[in-house]
């Protein structure tokens, strides 16, 4: 494996982030290794929802994405299945991308183990924990706890939420609970749901939501719970009775999955934490991607594609240059923070602010939230603002992906 001095890109951790940024790289021609702490990278958790721009990037990556599911639209309902809003589709989009729809629900380690099938035998070296990192003016070498080093001209950390190599670039991360748990799930088929249709339903305490996706070609549904919790509170002893009792005052189909559902084997749960907002990614020859800088709530329904972006972005930014000079790799990551920082900042910032709407209100103001709510108009208004605008601008923007075609 060729290690040319201007081209070596070493990347800490193999997700989604790292895995990405390494597949684009190497398009680009750069000489790449990515160092997984893991004796080898395993495609885990369950399932996603990827967007349009996200499944362009992939498709970009030589992914075949026909068999990632069908585009779906989405509805937000309250708990007696009353239509709050949807998420409308955008002809521009979908036309310039050649994908219909919006969202497309996939089994989280179905997409990752295509990513990973596309990288080149050799490229992720296992059991390879960072200590630290030491930059010169013209490298910088990581260390790793075995004692080995690696020089490299440029290191990415895409090391997840305790990153290492931000820690150490940036500084204790200051990452907080934000109160809220979440239960994900994966299903067969269940009979009586319209097809191509996904609900976010939300009660005066929890969120309950399904989404139609595809695992191994097979169709099924994601199904998701989000519920206030404070900080190292106890998981219940008995998750199925718990999570049965929170789904018995939601609209039909939602009682229903869990009847559907393993819970020995398709469930997964986790508390979300967040980090104060960054404004910068990069510092010398070291940047980073992902939940490394900019962990995010499932209320964005973008972490794990908007750390597939990164690295494409990324990538795009550093196209050509010669990574022995510092000014090139200044001017690179420069861009790449002009394209992703505030943009990507706007989407945790305000997936967290749904996060406090929905769950950390008062019960006196938790009822006029859901009287005002349930008046259609604010919430379409809100979704199309500050979710979908900046997103879709972002779409068009990305014309190297666009595949122009008169009829969808």
């Amino acid at each position: 494996m060729s290690w040319r001095k201007g081209k070596r890109v070493a990347i800490v951790g193999a997700g989604p982030g790292g895995v990405s940024t390494a597949l684009a790289m190497l398009q680009r021609g750069y000489d790449v290794k990515v160092f997984e702490r893991q004796k080898e990278p395993k495609a885990l958790g369950g399932a996603v929802l990827l967007s349009v721009p996200v499944l362009a990037v992939l498709r970009e990556y030589g992914l075949d994405i026909s068999n990632f599911g069908t585009h779906t639209t989405v509805e937000f309902h309250n708990r007696k299945g009353k239509v709050r809003a949807s998420l409308p589709f955008n002809p521009k989009v979908e036309q310039a991308f050649d994908i219909k729809g919006w969202h497309y629900g996939v089994l989280r380690s179905s997409a990752f183990g295509k990513m990973l099938e596309h990288l080149p035998a050799g490229i992720i070296e296992g059991d390879a924990a960072l200590s630290h990192y030491v930059e010169s003016d013209d490298a910088v070498t990581l260390h790793f706890k075995s004692g080995k080093t690696v020089e490299a001209d440029i290191v990415v950390g895409a090391d997840g939420i305790n990153s290492q190599v931000s820690k150490q670039a940036f500084g204790d991360p200051g990452l907080f609970h934000v109160g809220l748990r979440i239960w994900l799930a994966w299903c067969d088929p269940i009979s009586g749901i319209p097809p191509n249709t996904g609900v976010i339903s939300h009660s005066s305490k929890y969120q309950a939501s399904y989404f139609p996706m595809l695992y191994d070609g097979k169709p099924g549904y994601e199904w998701w719970i989000v519920e206030p919790c404070k900080e190292n509170a106890p998981r219940p002893q008995n998750v199925e009775k718990h999570v049965r009792h929170i789904l018995k005052d939601f609209a039909d189909p939602l009682p229903r999955f869990p009847d559907a559902t393993d819970f020995n084997h398709q469930v997964f749960c986790w508390d979300v934490y967040n980090r104060p907002s960054l404004q910068k990614w990069s510092k010398g020859r070291v940047v980073c991607v992902g939940d490394a800088v900019h962990p995010v709530s499932p209320y964005a329904a973008y972490g794990m594609g908007m750390a597939i972006e990164d690295g494409y972005f990324l990538a795009r930014f550093l196209n050509g240059k010669d990574l022995s000079f510092s000014a090139s790799i200044r001017h690179g990551f420069e861009q790449y923070e002009k394209a992703r920082v505030n943009y990507v900042n706007h989407n945790v910032e305000f997936a967290r602010k749904l996060g406090g709407i929905f769950h950390s209100q008062p019960y006196p103001v938790a009822k006029i939230r859901d009287f005002v709510f349930d008046n259609p108009g604010l919430l379409n208004k809100m979704i199309r603002r500050d979710y979908l605008g900046d997103q879709e601008a972002m779409c068009l923007s990305m014309k190297e992906l666009h595949v122009e075609r008169e009829h969808l």
